[in-house]
């Protein structure tokens, strides 16, 4: 039977949590978009009239749809070129979801993203659900086809290799942005050391270019070469220039719900750099400058105010 309004109506008003489920599990926002359009065609050919709870359903077929494909994509990504990393999200975007608990705000920072991908697909969904939506192990067992043990042995592990994998203790917002300044300062400036004071020791620096924009396979490890590597990024130079198209408006914003820096050359996002901070200093730079993964950010940017860039770059 075809779908009524209030078929469609039930099924727009879960979108925005379909959305924030399936990014938080894909790290990426085109992805999650098919997934929940792929999930909208699985209830259009349901019988609808029959099913109980609408909500949980479509939680375990979006689930189970993105399971899949978080096994292709591990395959995918053997052969990505470079780092890998995942799709920013500027402040604002819905697909970030709700972020009324500590909780719900690291499951979608940058950081903790950037460190699922050790996990298997199931210990990477038994955690979002758990921790990013307050889904209890009963329900969640039945989203995943599992014991209610077998679930919480996964969440236990999944939480582990997260922490074992997290910087110390993060700052507040207006004390990481004048960390974020300080930094902006030094490497603009090209005074290496201080740029290695504001580091930690054992700071690191990864960027993915998607094999389309030039970026170093392997990440820079240790203060000093990664304070070196950032005096070099910000020094100008005509081939830099060359390939984003022009001179970059640098803006202090926020993406994943943490300090980030986006470079823009004529509206268009060319790149977010999420920066990790905490008490020690700034712990990981983490660029994304794959066009491919900076579309969504385009279209944010545009759709919001912002004031006038700190500098323009290169």
């Amino acid at each position: 039977m075809p779908l009524t309004v209030q078929d469609v109506d039930r099924f727009e008003a879960a979108r925005p949590r379909l959305e924030a489920i399936a990014y938080r599990l894909l790290g990426c926002a085109g992805e999650a978009e098919d997934i929940v359009q792929e999930t909208f065609l699985r209830w259009q050919n349901a019988d609808v009239e029959h099913i109980e709870v609408p909500a949980a359903w479509l939680t375990k077929v979006l689930t189970n749809l993105c399971l899949n494909q978080l096994t292709s994509a591990r395959a995918r990504r053997e052969t990505y070129v470079g780092q890998w990393l995942p799709e920013p999200l500027l402040a604002g975007d819905p697909m970030l979801g709700p972020a009324d608990t500590a909780e719900r705000r690291e499951s979608v920072s940058y950081a903790v993203l950037t460190l699922m991908e050790r996990l298997s697909p199931k210990e990477r969904a038994v955690y979002v659900l758990r921790e990013a939506f307050g889904y209890s192990h009963r329900e969640i067992a039945a989203i995943l086809g599992l014991t209610e043990a077998a679930g919480q042995q996964l969440f236990h592990r999944a939480k582990q290799h997260l922490a074992d994998g997290r910087a110390r203790g993060e700052v507040d917002g207006a004390a990481a942005r004048r960390v974020v300044e300080e930094f902006l300062a030094a490497a603009t400036s090209g005074r290496t050391e201080t740029l290695v004071e504001l580091l930690t020791a054992d700071a690191v620096a990864v960027g993915d270019g998607g094999g389309k924009v030039p970026a170093r396979t392997k990440a820079f490890e240790g203060a000093v070469a990664v304070a070196k590597f950032m005096r070099g990024l910000f020094k100008p130079a005509r081939a830099k220039r060359a390939l984003v198209g022009g001179s970059p408006e640098i803006h202090l914003t926020s993406a994943n719900g943490g300090p980030a820096v986006v470079a823009v050359v004529d509206g268009q996002v060319v790149g977010v750099m999420c920066l990790e901070i905490t008490a020690d200093g700034i712990a990981a730079f983490r660029s994304q400058a794959n066009p491919d993964k900076l579309r969504r950010a385009t279209e944010m940017w545009a759709a919001t105010e912002h004031g006038a860039p700190l500098f323009h770059a290169f």
